[in-house]
């Protein structure tokens, strides 16, 4: 399988509450408050889902329209994608998911029930280029965690507005994707079966593998 499709049905379930963020953006612009100066540090404790066995955590320093981002992880699935998301949506609860949102009792979080909790991508936390939406897809540009661990760092420039002023109040949720559920060291069919949002890949590589609310 190619690393490059693994990811293929996230798009495709979070792209569609984005038009939902833009609203929100668009019309901010006509608001006579700005976007705070002020600088703000959020943080979140990721706790692992799905049985991932990682932990991991967040710091987000932001000054202005740009913050600084720092990721942590240790136990990720090892030498594989790991696409993650700062997630925001004005219909979501912004939140992490429980064993509640379960809905078809297979025991495990998959992405299309999450959504309702943390919302679509706001952005993508890729290595380099683009960290829009649209690169959601880019698992080229996400890290692979040698060993199971991810040390990252990027500043990553944000649009002023509600959706800015709502992160910086506590309901952005960064989501970590990818579980080795059967731990061959591989996204298979075995271990889960296919992911909801496209058949033709395994559910392993789409899943929640972290979770945590920056506040």
């Amino acid at each position: 399988m190619q690393h490059r499709k693994l990811y293929a049905g996230i798009g495709g379930m979070v792209l569609a509450g984005t038009a939902a963020v833009a609203g929100i953006q668009a019309s901010s612009a006509t608001e006579a408050k700005p976007a705070a100066s002020a600088p703000v540090q959020l943080e979140a404790n990721l706790k692992a889902m799905n049985d991932s066995g990682a932990a991991g955590r967040v710091d987000a320093d932001f000054t202005g329209r740009k913050a600084e981002v720092r990721i942590k992880i240790r136990g990720l699935a090892k030498n594989l994608p790991h696409a993650q998301h700062l997630h925001f949506g004005a219909e979501a609860r912004n939140e992490c998911p429980n064993v509640f949102d379960d809905a078809n009792n297979d025991l495990r979080i998959n992405v299309a029930e999450g959504v309702p909790d943390y919302g679509p991508i706001l952005k993508s936390l890729t290595t380099s280029g683009d960290t829009s939406p649209k690169s959601g897809l880019a698992v080229d540009r996400f890290p692979t965690a040698p060993k199971g661990k991810v040390d990252y760092e990027r500043t990553i420039n944000f649009a002023p507005g509600a959706v800015l002023r709502a992160i910086k109040s506590g309901k952005g949720v960064i989501v970590i994707h990818g579980v080795d559920h059967n731990g061959n060291g591989v996204y298979d069919f075995d271990g889960a079966g296919a992911s909801e949002l496209d058949p033709s890949l395994p559910a392993e590589a789409t899943d929640p593998a972290l979770c945590g609310v920056l506040r």
